[in-house]
């Protein structure tokens, strides 16, 4: 496929996690792990093709000898035009994908609360990233954190899920807009953002949460589909990122866990981290990174369905 949304990391040493998307355009990178302005890298990301993308010889796309691991989105059908709401519209572009449910969108904010930001997917976002192209913080929206999401936030750093109404301006996003309210990396007028935006979709991704039980046979969480990458974090105290997928390791028990706001390399969990299974995955850690008394969110892609358009299941790994 031809991806529109690209996240890479160098998983062999230290590094940034460079994010690039094609609303904003190739060399364009935003890093996860830093509120620095957007990076333009020459030798970054290069070009997306399609059957894929293209990378020069700066380090942390391409170090020479290091292990680099990518996770590609597509989405690929365009909009344009001016934002609605409260404050004064401006301009906007997008690139989304109704059947996978990703949208992702360029846009200039108003400095306005109620200021709102197209959406063009058949059900509401679950989950929601905003990042300043200048310097600030990635503003983070999932419906499963609290009992009302709009009023609260996280961030790409160890903090916990903080309720303030300068992000969303406590309106859940909907299947037409996403509302901000007046937080300076969200919505400072005449600021260009970028935002990336997934739903549910059944059999391909699924955003939600889960209690731990802080032991090693940890929780089962069904997902309908075998997991190709998964995301958690600990929303109700502090604690890291982590993200497990199938290509790094290949088998299960997964204990190689990467962290989007630290510019680490892989971290070997001490014990395992999780299995993912035909339908889901399950924590084999007591750690309290994973699995202590408190709440998570996940945020889970699919390899494959559990049972497929003509009724086969899908094989456990």
């Amino acid at each position: 496929m031809q991806p529109d949304f690209v996240w890479i990391k160098n998983r062999s040493a230290s590094g940034d996690h460079s994010l690039t998307d094609s609303v904003r355009g190739v060399t364009k990178t935003l890093i996860s792990n830093g509120n620095d302005e957007e990076q333009t890298y020459a030798n970054g990301l290069q070009a997306f093709s399609s059957d894929g993308f293209t990378v020069g010889t700066q380090a942390i796309f391409n170090g020479s000898g290091n292990g680099i691991v990518a996770w590609c989105w597509k989405a690929g059908t365009t909009a344009s035009g001016t934002t609605t709401g409260s404050g004064t519209g401006k301009s906007y572009s997008s690139s989304y994908n109704s059947t996978s449910g990703f949208q992702i969108t360029a846009y200039t904010g108003n400095g306005s609360a109620g200021h709102t930001i197209p959406v063009g997917l058949s059900s509401a976002p679950n989950f929601v990233i905003c990042k300043t192209r200048a310097a600030g913080s990635f503003i983070i929206y999932h419906s499963g954190n609290t009992s009302a999401p709009e009023t609260d936030y996280l961030e790409f750093d160890t903090g916990a899920t903080t309720d303030n109404n300068g992000a969303w301006n406590d309106v859940a996003p909907t299947s037409s807009a996403v509302t901000l309210g007046t937080f300076g990396d969200l919505n400072t007028n005449d600021q260009t953002n970028i935002m990336y935006a997934w739903h549910n979709v059944q059999g391909f991704s699924k955003f939600g949460s889960y209690v731990g039980n802080a032991n090693v046979d940890g929780n089962f969480v069904y997902l309908g589909f075998r997991p190709a990458l998964v995301i958690v974090k600990k929303a109700s105290a502090t604690d890291n990122w982590f993200m497990f997928d199938n290509k790094r390791e290949g088998y299960n028990n997964l204990n190689d866990a990467l962290r989007p706001n630290l510019d680490n390399g892989e971290l070997n969990l001490s014990g395992v981290g999780m299995d993912l299974l035909s339908n889901g995955f399950k924590l084999r850690s007591s750690d309290d990174d994973l699995n202590d008394s408190n709440t998570f969110i996940y945020m889970a892609w699919a390899e494959a369905p559990f049972v497929n358009s003509n009724g086969v299941p899908c094989n456990a790994r």
